[in-house]
């Protein structure tokens, strides 16, 4: 086995999760925290798009020990509830065999749940307020720097694990070098985050067992149940141009917006205008990079790695998946961080890569193809080839998010047969 230490930077859902899964290993683990701890200081607000919990995350969650702990946070999704501009909806389900449904969970929630957990174990210890300044190849050592006192200090990467997120401070102190070679896509669209509060009785506005999408071709709004009768709404649409986020010059433009677009969603917000100016712009994009690890040294993990875009509902999944991906290979390693940092590039980068690609292709399927009668016919046919041939077909969207055996690069390759088969 490898050495019995490891320090992880980024305390959210992936370094914490990795944390846990370490110290069942008999890890003593550090992990490095830029923010406040979201127990003591709350979490930000307006920023947030809920998760959406799949079979792969939860299947790292079992695997963990955390599962019992998180699963009274969870609001089950059946399917797409579509909301068409005249007010008439439809449900269109997720799977059709029992169980397959998805989970909308609070970030937040989930987040501070397994920092509870790390810290209680005896061997994980948290360190809140700590900024990354950048990371040294040759000393083998990361810069950092405490918050509240602004004093600087240096950790070992020995090894040091990146789990710090889309914006890796880590990974971008490798940009000059020819290690990683990470590679930043943003997409053009952002987004904002919005709210549904619940019924004066308490009760949800909407029904809630399903992820609720209005689909407007070049942009959408969505809306994800939370266990309090609430619902996290998102609005996704590009930061320029009309319709863009920058059109909006004032309150009557954001409102004569969401009248014209949403408006079967507008008697439910009563804070929408002033959320749509003054909550926060968010912004989206891929990160793809050659390399996840320097030699045994350092590695990135989960968004830190490969940041996808959030259409599919899988960047959360897929870091878990890499929490568990990565305890498989350390079990059976001879000790050398090097091969096992190799080994976990080598079976998960290709998947990253794969489910990004999805992401993105899903992002037009969920604005604007959901609408098309074509869509529904082929949707209807997948269902109807996985009901007689079982063996032989299960749908693209069944595969990523209710089979965690099958990897997202063989789903990808299968999806492309199936698309052409369904035409």
């Amino acid at each position: 086995m490898p050495a019995k230490h490891v320090n992880i930077v980024g305390a959210g859902q992936c370094g914490t999760l990795l944390s846990v899964i370490l110290a069942r290993l008999g890890y003593a683990v550090d992990i490095y925290e830029l923010r406040a701890d979201p127990r003591v200081a709350g979490a930000e607000g307006g920023r947030s798009i809920n998760l959406a919990l799949a079979e792969r995350g939860i299947t790292a969650l079992k695997h963990a020990g955390v599962f019992g702990r998180v699963e009274p946070l969870l609001v089950p999704m059946r399917g797409r509830m579509i909301h068409d501009l005249d007010g008439s909806t439809e449900l269109q389900p997720y799977g059709q065999a029992q169980g397959e449904q998805i989970y909308s969970v609070s970030r937040a929630e989930l987040n501070k749940i397994l920092l509870d957990v790390a810290e209680d174990a005896d061997e994980i210890t948290l360190h809140f307020g700590q900024q990354v300044l950048g990371y040294d190849p040759d000393t083998k050592k990361a810069q950092m720097r405490d918050v509240a006192s602004d004093r600087t200090y240096d950790i070992d990467a020995s090894p040091l694990i990146a789990a710090d997120g889309g914006g890796s401070p880590v990974r971008r102190a490798f940009d000059h070098m020819n290690t990683i070679r990470g590679t930043e896509h943003p997409l053009e669209h952002g987004y904002k985050e919005l709210t549904i509060p619940p019924a004066a009785d308490g009760s949800f506005q909407l029904e809630p067992n399903a992820l609720h999408i209005w689909p407007r071709g070049g942009f959408m709004l969505i809306a994800l149940p939370n266990p309090g009768g609430d619902f996290t709404l998102t609005l996704f649409m590009s930061v320029k141009g009309d319709p863009g986020f920058e059109s909006w010059s004032d309150e009557a433009s954001a409102r004569a917006f969401f009248e014209t677009h949403f408006p079967d969603a507008v008697p439910l917000m009563p804070d929408f205008v002033d959320e749509a100016l003054n909550n926060p712009l968010g912004f989206l994009g891929t990160i793809r990079c050659e390399h996840w690890h320097d030699g045994g040294n350092v590695l990135l993990i989960g968004d830190a790695a490969h940041a996808i875009v959030p259409f599919h509902g899988q960047g959360m999944n897929l870091a878990f998946e890499d929490c568990v991906v990565l305890e498989q290979i350390i079990r059976h390693s001879d000790g050398d961080w090097a091969d096992i940092f190799e080994r976990f590039e080598q079976e998960q980068r290709p998947n990253a890569n794969a489910i990004a690609d999805m992401a993105l292709e899903n992002y037009v399927e969920m604005r604007d193809t959901v609408r098309d009668p074509k869509y529904v016919l082929r949707k209807e046919l997948a269902f109807e080839l996985e009901r007689r041939v079982p063996d032989y077909f299960i749908p693209r969207y069944s595969m990523v998010m209710f089979h965690a055996e099958i990897p997202y690069s063989v789903v990808q390759q299968r999806g492309e047969v199936q698309y052409r088969l369904l035409e």
